[in-house]
Formats: C-alpha cells, sequence, structure tokens
C-alpha cells in the first residue's frame, strides 16, 4: 500500500516537473524556437485554437520563426494573436506566409524574463510540495486507521521527503540552465 502511494507520489513529482519544463521552453531566449508560439491561441470560428494547430512553424534562421496557416484566411487572426501576445514579436505577413523576427533581448528585458522563468519554477516547487502534502496525510491516514505502524509511516515520509527533495533539485537544475541561456549574451 505504501509503495503504491510513493509510486503514484513519483509519478506525479516526475509530471510535474515535464510540465515546468515544457512551460520553461515557451520563454523567449534570444534563439528562435517554435515553442514560443506554444501560449498563443488564435480565435478561429470562434474556438480558441493553439497556433500550432493552424499551420506550420518553422525556424529556417537562428532568428527567424515563419508560420504558414493551413487555411489562407487564418493568416489575419493569427497576425493579430502574435501582435497581442506578451512575447514583443512584430510579425511580416507577404500574404501567405508570417514571417517573425527574432530580435535580440535588452538588458532589461533579459532581467524581466528571469523573474518570470523564477515564476513558472516556483509553480512546478508548490505544484510537488502539493503531492507530497497529499501523499503525507493519506499516509496519517493509513496510519490512522491501523493499516501501517507509525515506524512504516514515518520510514515513508522520509522517503516522500527525499522524492520531493530530489524533483525540487531537478527544477532547480532546470531554472539554472534557462537563467543561463536567458542570460547569454
Amino acid at each position: 500500500m505504501i509503495d503504491e502511494l510513493i509510486e503514484d507520489a513519483q509519478r506525479r513529482m516526475k509530471k510535474s516537473v515535464e510540465a515546468t519544463r515544457n512551460e520553461f521552453n515557451t520563454v523567449r531566449t534570444g534563439r528562435a524556437s517554435a515553442a514560443l508560439l506554444d501560449r498563443i491561441n488564435v480565435d478561429y470560428y470562434g474556438q480558441a485554437t493553439p497556433v500550432k494547430q493552424l499551420a506550420t512553424l518553422n525556424v529556417p534562421e537562428p532568428r527567424m520563426l515563419t508560420v504558414q496557416p493551413f487555411d489562407p484566411s487564418s493568416l489575419d487572426s493569427i497576425e493579430r494573436a502574435v501582435l497581442e501576445s506578451d512575447l514583443g514579436l512584430v510579425p511580416s505577413n507577404d500574404g501567405k506566409i508570417i514571417r517573425l523576427p527574432i530580435p535580440a533581448l535588452t538588458e532589461e528585458r533579459r532581467k524581466e524574463l528571469v523573474r518570470v522563468v523564477r515564476q513558472l519554477a516556483e509553480e512546478g516547487r508548490i505544484a510537488i510540495r502539493n503531492v507530497r502534502r497529499d501523499v503525507m496525510s493519506d499516509l496519517k491516514e493509513l496510519a490512522r486507521d491501523g493499516e501501517v505502524g507509525d515506524d512504516d509511516e514515518r520510514r515513508a515520509e522520509e522517503r516522500v521527503q527525499k522524492l520531493t527533495d530530489g524533483f525540487v533539485e531537478a527544477i532547480d537544475e532546470h531554472l539554472k540552465k534557462k537563467e543561463e541561456e536567458i542570460l547569454e549574451v
């Protein structure tokens, strides 16, 4: 019973780390990446639709993204969605394809992005601690119901804490790499 709880906790914590890493990928650095547009939704026939479902995203150059819609009538709404996003990109539309030049980051913008990334990392840590809290309460409930002994409960709590520390450390490692990537000139 305890092993099942710990395996479930490990799986959920791993998902939290992955989700945090994927969120990091949506934060712009000095290089072009199709993942930058992952958070952008386009109003397509009254439905909020992710850009990657409406268009082919390419990175032809290190500082250029291209968006080629499957449906040419969605070109204007995609362009509008990119302009309204917080990415700070200015699209150039030639009637068939949208080009998104990625400008070099200013020092102020880099510091702002580091703050955003740190906030995302904190959200990931909170998610991991929430999993730990859930498992700890389940363990206490098992001990209260007499299904496991106090010693087993304490050992399991220590295992869960070590697991939590390991996954928080993994998020911190990803954060450190992303900060270096953002601050790299």
